[in-house]
């Protein structure tokens, strides 16, 4: 048994609290917010892709990235910082465009993907969360272009059998009705039955609570991280701006303020922030919302119902730590979801977001130790964190244990990213 704490209150740091509490830890969490799930857990997609994942960086994305930038409604916004962190992300990221990158990518994700799903239905066994919107709907993916669907669908017919199948768009149309309502024209999709949609926030909240009865566990701290206190190769204390906190060990799981928090150790982390948007639109009777979970690919939109909330997530900024809600993107978001889904919600009343989706170039997480001992990382998971969190948190809690990853991290660790 040992002495731990988890630093970061969203997603990632709750499940690896619990996850350790679990495995016969003693565990505080640290979180800088009075809340839960205050930062890109918040109001975030909801959607649950275990089998359907496509790492951003990809062999035609560079050329795409050029028309997004010309298009006032797409999906991509750059705006150039005088940092050399925003440039040098930049530059890794371009260099892992490539296919063959790409497939090593999303092979490694989809076994991450797979470990978090077992990981989710043991915590809902064991935690029993029961307040947080889950169903299991399916997925589908809608694409525009008629040449990158048939590439789409070549690809899936030559794997074979499989959770993935593709539909035309009179298919898409009849598995989710509420597609004929809007003036968009999809000319097919992938369906993969059995993907799930949560509430994110509803999920940190109430697994706080599960944590805070748990008999390993032994409290929240709020409070800012500071850095570490370092003694030769180990980290013993975390210095926060209530005092120190000394453990055996200390997981950074904050997200985005890993990095800065790290980087005083000489350990830098590759991550940037990618802004994302989101709208949380009120769900009346007379309104009829997709209950399949549904995903423009090309304009990067999801919309997924959230109890008796429609909630629509999209949007990849480059724009540095700016959490400012721009009018421009929300009228965006507004023109895309009225044209797609018109019926669907009361979008006057939408409650608009803005979160820091704490990105690798790779769009691989970062799990595990680091060269100084005591220090363990679960970062980096982009806009999977909600998929990936169950599984990552499962491999850090082996490790710290003592024991063998449940995957192999190939591609996943600190010096790999």
């Amino acid at each position: 048994m040992m002495q731990l704490v988890v630093i970061g209150g969203g997603v990632v740091g709750v499940t690896t609290a619990w996850a350790l509490a679990e495995a016969g830890h003693k565990v505080q969490l640290v979180e800088r917010e009075a809340q839960l799930a205050q930062g890109a857990s918040h109001a975030n997609g909801g959607q649950l892709s275990y089998r359907y994942v496509s790492p951003l960086a990809d062999a035609g994305v560079p050329l795409k990235a050029l028309r997004w930038l010309l298009d006032p409604d797409g999906p991509l916004r750059f705006r150039p910082e005088a940092r050399w962190a925003q440039w040098s992300w930049l530059a890794a990221f371009l260099a892992r465009c490539s296919g063959p990158v790409n497939r090593r990518t999303t092979e490694r994700l989809l076994a991450l993907g797979r470990l978090s799903q077992q990981a989710f239905a043991e915590l809902q066994q064991r935690a029993a969360l029961d307040a947080i919107a889950l169903r299991s709907p399916g997925k589908l993916v809608l694409y525009r272009d008629p040449a990158e669907f048939a590439r789409v669908a070549a690809r899936l017919r030559a794997q074979g059998a499989g959770p993935e199948r593709a539909l035309d768009g009179e298919e898409c149309a009849a598995l989710e009705p509420a597609l004929r309502d809007g003036d968009t024209r999809f000319v097919g999709g992938v369906f993969t039955e059995g993907e799930a949609v949560a509430d994110c926030r509803a999920l940190c909240e109430q697994l706080g609570e599960r944590l805070a009865a748990h008999p390993n566990f032994q409290g929240r701290v709020q409070a800012q991280a500071l850095g570490f206190v370092q003694r030769g190769s180990r980290v013993v204390a975390l210095r926060t701006d209530r005092g120190e906190l000394w453990a055996d060990g200390f997981v950074v799981a904050a997200g985005l303020q890993s990095a800065a928090l790290l980087r005083p150790l000489g350990l830098r982390l590759p991550l940037y922030p990618l802004k994302g948007y989101s709208l949380s639109a009120p769900i009346e009777p007379t309104h009829r919302p997709p209950e399949v979970s549904v995903t423009d690919f090309e304009r990067k939109t999801l919309y997924a119902r959230i109890g008796e909330q429609l909630r629509v997530a999209a949007m990849v900024d480059l724009v540095g730590e700016d959490l400012r809600l721009d009018p421009a993107r929300l009228a965006a978001l507004q023109r895309n979801v009225r044209a797609t889904f018109p019926c669907a919600a009361d979008y006057e009343h939408a409650t608009p977001w803005a979160g820091l989706r704490p990105a690798t170039p790779s769009g691989a997480p970062i799990l595990g130790a680091t060269p100084l001992q005591g220090l363990w990382l679960n970062v980096g998971h982009g806009a999977l964190g909600f998929t990936f969190a169950f599984g990552s948190a499962r491999i850090v809690a082996e490790l710290i244990s003592g024991r063998e990853s449940p995957l192999d991290l190939q591609g996943l660790r600190l010096q790999a990213a």
